[in-house]
């Protein structure tokens, strides 16, 4: 979701209100952000045709559905999303991690969807093509997400021992980078969890851990959550998942996914101890 605005446009007035955008999404004014970014879209539509036009239109779409999917809304703009790689296709210079960026939401999207051997295809897609553009500044930074999506499909298809790999092994070089750091923690708690290693989970999970962003609410909760309960301290891990819910219920849309699964928690917990995990 932090898409950069390219130097040239920054001075501008369609570059700035992509800055803002994108500002309001830190905040967790997702609405008002994916706003911003469709009325960027438009005003670059008017502009006479050329390079500038393009890119600022193909920007500020990357924009909008990012924030969307941040916001939870992932389904709904999984058809735009597929037609804008489409669109995207061969495009030049700095511009080409824009179709990256889209595909990576994209597979968030199918995770989201349970359709987690295609997000792993993606995934695996997305770090060949990303390694043939090592020479392009901060691709590392979208190479971190693409890496703790694979992860998160793998704890999906019930592969949490890869998953643990992936998450160890690029949780130093994420550590200072906002958002990032936070994702692959929650992941490495989540592949704990999925093997049963419930105290090891619980331990990671109250380490400190790095800035997240409005769009991780009730990540870490939820797992944590989930480490309590399979320690069966059910109390402790109710109390948890209820601040996942809070957390959810305040920062994210209705429909996604993350509000389901804590919901879904708190009700075999509040089922009583003969509930299975």
């Amino acid at each position: 979701m932090k898409l950069p605005t390219p130097d040239s446009f920054r001075s501008r007035r369609l570059g700035a209100s992509l800055q803002h955008a994108l500002r309001l999404a830190a905040e967790g004014r997702f609405e008002e952000a994916e706003t911003e970014a469709r009325a960027v879209e438009a005003g670059a539509r008017r502009l006479r045709p050329s390079g500038r036009r393009l890119a600022m239109t193909w920007y500020a779409r990357t924009t909008a559905t990012a924030v969307a999917c941040a916001h939870g809304r992932g389904t709904e703009v999984l058809a735009e999303m597929e037609a804008l790689v489409t669109e995207m296709d061969g495009a030049a210079g700095s511009l080409r991690t824009l179709p990256l960026l889209v595909r990576n939401n994209r597979a968030a999207v199918l995770g989201w969807q349970g359709r987690y051997a295609e997000a792993e295809a993606e995934g695996d897609a997305l770090l060949r093509d990303l390694s043939r553009l090592k020479h392009l500044a901060k691709v590392w930074r979208l190479e971190l997400s693409v890496l703790d999506g694979l992860a998160e499909a793998l704890c999906g298809l019930g592969r949490p021992e890869e998953a643990e790999a992936i998450a160890r092994g690029n949780l130093p070089r994420a550590e200072d980078v906002e958002g990032a750091g936070a994702a692959l923690h929650c992941t490495l708690v989540r592949s704990l969890n999925g093997q049963g290693r419930y105290a090891e989970a619980l331990a990671e999970a109250r380490r400190t851990t790095p800035q997240w962003e409005r769009g991780h609410a009730g990540k870490l909760d939820l797992v944590t959550a989930a480490a309590l309960l399979g320690l069966d301290r059910r109390e402790e891990a109710e109390a948890a998942a209820r601040q996942a819910l809070a957390g959810c219920e305040t920062h994210l849309h209705p429909s996604h996914p993350r509000r389901a699964e804590a919901r879904a928690l708190l009700a075999r917990l509040t089922a009583g101890p003969g509930t299975a995990l």
